[in-house]
């Protein structure tokens, strides 16, 4: 795995919005930023056609147009490009499957639209086995923050806490990590006044120490990352929009699908990316 991040770049604001948080996060973490544009007529030469009509010409500007722009904006930041002659798709699974982070546009689908995957990046992130970030075009200007809630990760409490990207995030900000955990009350806690306090406070009490259990062997390798726990008690979809509209960069996880069947984002995933407006990252796990 290559120490880069990578932006896919297709002309649209949204992949410019991209590209600048991409140098961003490649500035914050010394990384070389590798910015690429993937089409399947690409030919290897330039052909002999006029230059309105000739993709190699309008892609090479294309990628020298994003060069420029954030070469000035990132004057001390290393980046490199490629034209890539394949399918957008393709190209990007690949290249997500040997860098550090894949960083794509994202237009922000409505809800009604929020079940399909007719995106080139919602198809990557649906397929990478690399940390893929959406970047909405409201993004753009945006600098990374170290506000208290500049980093949150949903976590669940069975299995593992490999959601690393999580914590490089929060140690390149310095800022402290906000794990979120959410967790629905049983129906025989809810009362006609309310919720009942005792049973409420019990689960609470119970999944901070499971968390507690969780995040501690993360406590000895970023000793200078605070870590807030945060039990909400509510449905894991609810929490993680809530941590959406407060972090400036929310981490989720998904389960690694394999084709030639892919399947729909998890339930709190494809929420999270749908009420986005600052960027979200989608960790695949087994």
């Amino acid at each position: 795995m290559e120490p880069v991040v990578i932006v896919g770049l297709d002309g649209s604001p949204e992949g410019m919005a991209a590209a600048h948080w991409a140098a961003d996060e490649a500035v914050l973490r010394k990384l070389t930023l590798r910015r690429m544009h993937a089409w399947p007529m690409l030919a290897p030469e330039p052909v002999r056609a006029a230059s309105e009509i000739d993709q190699y010409y309008r892609a090479n500007r294309l990628v020298h147009h994003a060069q420029t722009e954030l070469q000035e904006s990132h004057p001390g930041l290393l980046i490199v490009g490629s034209l890539v002659a394949d399918d957008a798709q393709d190209a990007l699974l690949k290249a997500a499957s040997e860098s550090q982070l894949t960083v794509l546009g994202s237009r922000g689908l409505a809800p009604a639209e929020s079940h399909f995957l007719g995106s080139t990046s919602m198809a990557v992130v649906a397929q990478a086995d690399k940390p893929v970030v959406l970047v909405p075009p409201q993004s753009r200007g945006r600098a990374p923050s170290p506000a208290p809630n500049g980093v949150a990760v949903a976590l669940k409490l069975r299995g593992p806490c490999d959601d690393r990207l999580a914590f490089d995030a929060a140690a390149a900000r310095g800022a402290p990590l906000q794990v979120v955990h959410g967790h629905s009350l049983p129906i025989p806690a809810h009362t006609p006044r309310g919720q009942d306090h005792e049973v409420a406070k019990e689960i609470t009490e119970v999944a901070r120490h499971q968390l507690g259990g969780l995040l501690g062997p993360w406590h000895e390798r970023f000793p200078d990352v605070g870590m807030i726990d945060s039990v909400r008690l509510e449905s894991p979809t609810e929490a993680v929009v809530r941590a959406v509209e407060e972090a400036e960069l929310p981490v989720v996880g998904r389960r690694k699908h394999h084709p030639p069947l892919p399947r729909p984002l998890s339930p709190v995933a494809q929420p999270a990316l749908h009420h986005a407006r600052c960027p979200v990252a989608v960790v695949p796990h087994d």
